[in-house]
């Protein structure tokens, strides 16, 4: 009997258990995006450096996300399961990380520090994806996918809002640093590593068949295997994956524009401040940016669960290329906006093209690929969304500084304009039936 007849459905209760990890991972990300920029920026970097500063996660991801996935293929232990040990492993490194960042005492230790923190991020999230496909029914799947939508926009609001509370609550400064940085990563610490062992505790994964174990055992094994195995799936890769890429390239692109500007096109915008004119006015801008961030992030959560009906009425490709559009539409306004209440309507595109960005791609090519080569096509998607940002990263900065005067604002603009062009090679993704679309 196969691993995919012994599939069995699962209820609500049980897809929730499976998932809740991810919000201890999407925790560590929300920071990530929210605040180690402001650090670099409270630590003297200037605009155009922050680019790659940030190469340390497109990067790691690259590096990591296949090999653990090509690994975790190949993995069983009776009582560890499958997935599970590389859930751990990477929730524990980056709470080990969280806990430290924020002691760093300059620029290149915050930018040292978080390599070993997108390594672990990396680590613990790309077997997620293949956990859902692993244990999940057909029918279940699109579920499974966009519970993960969920926790994303859960842990990504929880640590958006400590951006903004915490100031509130922990006043002045301890070394370079606000005290409300040392409490946000803290916190991000415990929820790293809780979250994970609740999933680990609470979900069993099926063991392989006999068959199964058998050519495992059977497999060339080495130090290069994975690597092998990458450049073998990669080269049988479904047309629909080649296709997905392209969206991919803009889309995570014009993400990370967003992600290392938002603070300072607010500031700009609504307090016309810069770190080195007016900190305390920046200050206030990276609080406001926590607010707004979380905002996106409860818009997320919120019409997860709805566009998993839409995608099965409408089919994925159609859904996701509306919600690039609309998230276009609010990255397009978000630089003009003066008034600081009015960023929450722009910032709500945002929230439901990210809703759509972290479940709805995968119902294209789930249905495409092998099971048996889950976690290896699962880490090369993560790859189609890292090498974009690595692209990013060495040629945004040279973008801002040369065409858009060092001015975050237009940064946040030219990220609309390429959610549009993905959202139109979106459209021309040739896609048989997404994972549990009606006939």
């Amino acid at each position: 009997m196969t691993g995919q007849l012994r599939k069995v459905k699962l209820s609500f209760w049980q897809i929730w258990n499976m998932n809740v990890g991810f919000f201890g991972i999407q925790y560590s990300f929300g920071l990530q995006q929210s605040a180690v920029n402001p650090i670099y920026d409270f630590l003297g970097a200037a605009p155009d450096e922050i680019p790659l500063l940030n190469l340390a996660g497109p990067v790691t991801g690259l590096l990591v996300q296949p090999v653990i996935g090509a690994l975790s293929d190949r993995t069983w232990h009776p009582v560890f399961g499958r997935r599970k040990p590389y859930f751990f492993i990477g929730a524990l490194i980056c709470s080990i990380c969280l806990l430290v960042y924020p002691f760093s005492s300059s620029l290149w230790m915050a930018a040292g520090l978080l390599w070993v923190l997108d390594a672990g991020n990396n680590t613990a999230m790309e077997p997620y994806r293949a956990f859902i496909a692993d244990n999940l029914i057909e029918e279940q799947q699109p579920l499974g996918f966009q519970m993960q939508s969920f926790f994303t926009g859960l842990g990504q609001t929880l640590a958006n809002l400590s951006l903004f509370i915490f100031p509130m609550i922990f006043i002045g400064k301890t070394g370079s640093l606000p005290t409300w940085v040392y409490a946000s990563f803290f916190l991000g610490s415990a929820c790293s590593i809780i979250s994970i062992l609740w999933t680990i505790k609470t979900t069993k994964e099926i063991p392989p068949t006999d068959e199964e174990l058998k050519k495992m055992r059977e497999e060339k094994k080495g130090i290069f295997q994975p690597l092998i195995e990458i450049f073998s799936a990669i080269k049988d890769m479904p047309k629909v994956m080649w296709q997905l890429a392209l969206v991919y390239l803009f889309q995570w692109y014009a993400l990370f524009c967003y992600w290392q500007n938002s603070s300072k096109s607010i500031a700009l915008s609504v307090w016309n401040a810069t770190p080195q004119s007016d900190p305390q006015g920046y200050e206030n801008a990276v609080s406001w940016t926590g607010l707004v961030n979380g905002w996106y992030n409860i818009v997320t959560f919120l019409v997860a669960f709805i566009l998993v009906g839409f995608a099965k009425k409408f089919g994925a490709k159609k859904v996701h290329a509306l919600c690039l559009v609309i998230a276009a539409v609010g990255f397009l306004a978000f630089p003009q906006i003066g008034n600081k209440n009015l960023l929450f309507f722009a910032i709500t595109g945002f929230g439901i093209g990210w809703a759509s960005m972290m479940g709805i791609p995968y119902l294209m090519v789930v249905g495409e690929i092998p099971k048996e080569r889950y976690g290896v096509y699962m880490g090369i998607i993560n790859m189609m969304i890292v090498i974009p940002m690595i692209f990013q990263n060495l040629s945004f900065g040279f973008i801002l500084k040369n065409f858009l005067d060092n001015d975050p604002r237009q940064a946040i603009t030219f990220a609309g304009v390429l959610l549009l062009i993905g959202a139109l090679f979106t459209l021309n993704i040739r896609v048989k039936k997404s994972v549990g679309e009606e006939t």
